[in-house]
C-alpha cells in the first residue's frame, strides 16, 4: 500500500492519473465517429418509441394513478381507449420524441466520447469500463435533460381521466408544448420544480449503464465466438435482454420518479424519493413498488430491442457511406 506524506508533491500523483494527450483527446472527442454513433442512437430510439408509444402511456398511468388497478397491459389500453378515445394513447408523442432525440443524442455521444478518450479508438473496453462510462454519460444526460422529461410527464397526463383524488387538476389542459411548459412551470412552481426527480434520476443513471454493460458484454462474447457481424435478430435479442435486466433492478425508483414528476406528494407535503416509496409501500405493499412492471417491460424491452437494431444498422450504413466517399 502506498502512503502519501503531507509533503508529497503533485508530481508524485501524476503517475496514478490517466496518461492523456489533451489535443489528441479533444480531437477524438469531436470526431465524426462519435457524431455518427450519437445520430444513430437518437434516430434509433425515436423510431422504436414511435412504434411502442401506447405501451409507455399505459405504464405512466399505472405508475401515477394509485386507484387504477394493476391489470394486464391489454386491459389498461382498452380501458384508456373506452374512457378517453384512441388518440389518448398517443397524447404527448411529439414532445416525447423531441426530448428523446436530444436525450439519446447526448447520451450516445458522451458514452462513445468517454470510450474514445480513455480506451482509445478501435480498442475494446472492459465490462467495468462500460458500466462506468455508461453511468457518467447518464449523469450528464440527467442534469441536462431532466426539465424536458418533467414537462413531458405533465403533457402526457393532462386531459387524462384519473381515479386518484388530488389528480383531478390534471384533467385541465394547461401547457401548449415543451417551451410553454418549461416557462409556466418555472414561473408558477419555481425553477427547481423543473429538476423534480433529479435524485432518483441520478441513481437511475445506473439503468442505461447496466443496460450498456450487459449489451456490450454479450455482444463481445458472440462476436468473439462467431468471428463475424451479428444479425438483426441477434441485436434485437441482445437489446431485449440488456433492458430487461436493467429495468427489473431499478423499477421501484422509476415508479417514485414518475410520481415526483407528475406532482405527487405525501399527506404531510413531502415529495422526496424515500417518502414516496415509504408511502407506496405502506398503502399498497411491496407489490406497489412494481405496479406497471408488465407494461414497463413490454414497452422498454421492445423499444430498447428495436432501438439497438436501428442503432447498429444506421451506424454501420453511415460508416460504409463515409468509407465509400473517402475512397
Amino acid at each position: 500500500m502506498t502512503v502519501f506524506s503531507k509533503t508529497a508533491s503533485f508530481n508524485d500523483l501524476v503517475p496514478l492519473l490517466p496518461a492523456l494527450d489533451l489535443p489528441a483527446t479533444l480531437k477524438m472527442l469531436f470526431s465524426h465517429r462519435n457524431f455518427v454513433h450519437a445520430l444513430a442512437g437518437a434516430v434509433g430510439s425515436v423510431t422504436a418509441m414511435t412504434v411502442f408509444y401506447p405501451l409507455d402511456t399505459a405504464r405512466t398511468r399505472l405508475q401515477v394513478d394509485d386507484k387504477r388497478k394493476a391489470k394486464s397491459t391489454a386491459y389498461i389500453l382498452m380501458d384508456i381507449i373506452q374512457e378517453e378515445g384512441v388518440h389518448s394513447l398517443y397524447r404527448g408523442l411529439l414532445p416525447v420524441l423531441s426530448s428523446l432525440y436530444c436525450s439519446n443524442f447526448l447520451y450516445f455521444y458522451t458514452f462513445n466520447g468517454l470510450k474514445t478518450a480513455f480506451v482509445g479508438r478501435g480498442k475494446t473496453s472492459s465490462s467495468l469500463q462500460d458500466l462506468l462510462f455508461g453511468y457518467l454519460a447518464g449523469i450528464v444526460n440527467v442534469l441536462m435533460t431532466t426539465p424536458l422529461w418533467v414537462v413531458n410527464t405533465r403533457l402526457k397526463l393532462q386531459g387524462a381521466t384519473f381515479r386518484t383524488k388530488g389528480l383531478e387538476c390534471n384533467k385541465t389542459k394547461k401547457y401548449k408544448g415543451i417551451i410553454d411548459g418549461l416557462l409556466r412551470i418555472s414561473q408558477e412552481e419555481g425553477l427547481s420544480t423543473l429538476w423534480s426527480g433529479t435524485g432518483p434520476s441520478l441513481v437511475l443513471a445506473g439503468n442505461p449503464a447496466i443496460q450498456f454493460m450487459v449489451y456490450e458484454a454479450i455482444k463481445k462474447f458472440l462476436m468473439h465466438e462467431d468471428k463475424k457481424a451479428l444479425s438483426g435478430k441477434q441485436y434485437f435479442a441482445l437489446g431485449a435482454i440488456a433492458k430487461a435486466v436493467s429495468t427489473v433492478v431499478t423499477y421501484p425508483l422509476q415508479v417514485a420518479q414518475c410520481k415526483q414528476r407528475s406532482g405527487h406528494k405525501t399527506p404531510n407535503g413531502k415529495a422526496d424519493i424515500f417518502s414516496l416509496l415509504a408511502r407506496l409501500t405502506r398503502e399498497q405493499g411491496v407489490k406497489g413498488l412494481y405496479k406497471g412492471l408488465e407494461a414497463k417491460l413490454l414497452q422498454t424491452v421492445s423499444t430498447a430491442a428495436l432501438m439497438f437494431v436501428a442503432y447498429e444498422k444506421i451506424a454501420a450504413f453511415i460508416f460504409r457511406l463515409l468509407r465509400t466517399t473517402q475512397r
